[in-house]
């Protein structure tokens, strides 16, 4: 049994949703991340990054794992799926998922910070953090031009991707001419093992002006 805290984030989504394509049992423990519950003590002793999501193997002494990187790679070897064995095609998934933490995350996050949640709108800092992830999705683009999916077969580098790319109209960032880009959205948002841990802890639709979904951001962001 696998304990993962979480909550209705990207980062959150990347550890559900590898959890139901392995097929691992896990409990979902979903911290409300408005109300500080990431920094609280006991949960600093499992993630001393204050951050989530982060799991706790209760069939391995109780091995906890942070960073959501890390957590696909710890679970994609201990189910023996999503990532290929030989040195390789390892290489190449932990490519693009380091592409992924390095880049497509930290981007559309900051994207994210200026274009939705700051109280004051600084068009240099909207402008840098929306360009720079429009030329990563140009990169995914160019990717799967030739490719079904970003590493040989279907990987946790997808799953790392996607779960924060198909979110791109929250960033105020289109995917306009990016066909491929398009396609490989498409495809993945349409499996049912990623539609289960999108849902996990709960729905949120990153698509809307809602006011209840910026208020509890900016909290967070204090």
């Amino acid at each position: 049994m696998i304990d993962l805290y979480t909550a209705e984030t990207p980062n959150g989504w990347k550890a559900s949703i590898a959890l139901e394509e392995t097929g691992l049992e896990y409990k979902v423990n979903a911290l409300a991340l408005s109300k500080g519950e990431q920094k609280e003590e006991w949960y600093l002793k499992i993630n001393p990054n204050g951050r989530i999501p982060a799991i706790v193997d209760r069939d391995n002494d109780d091995f906890a794992v942070f960073e959501s990187g890390a957590i696909l790679i710890y679970l994609a070897e201990k189910s023996g799926k999503l990532m290929p064995a030989d040195i390789k095609g390892r290489s190449r998934v932990i490519q693009w998922l380091m592409f992924q933490m390095g880049g497509i995350g930290p981007m559309m996050g900051q994207a994210n910070v200026f274009f939705r949640y700051a109280p004051e709108k600084i068009p240099f800092a909207i402008d840098r953090y929306q360009r720079e992830t429009r030329r990563l999705f140009e990169v995914l683009e160019r990717q799967l031009t030739d490719h079904e999916y970003l590493a040989g077969d279907y990987s946790i580098a997808d799953i790392a991707n996607w779960s924060w790319v198909h979110s791109y109209a929250w960033s105020g960032v289109t995917i306009e001419g990016l066909p491929n880009l398009e396609r490989w959205i498409n495809a993945i948002g349409a499996r049912p093992a990623v539609i289960r841990g999108r849902a996990i802890p709960a729905p949120v639709d990153l698509g809307a002006q809602d006011e209840k979904t910026l208020e509890g951001g900016r909290k967070i962001l204090v």
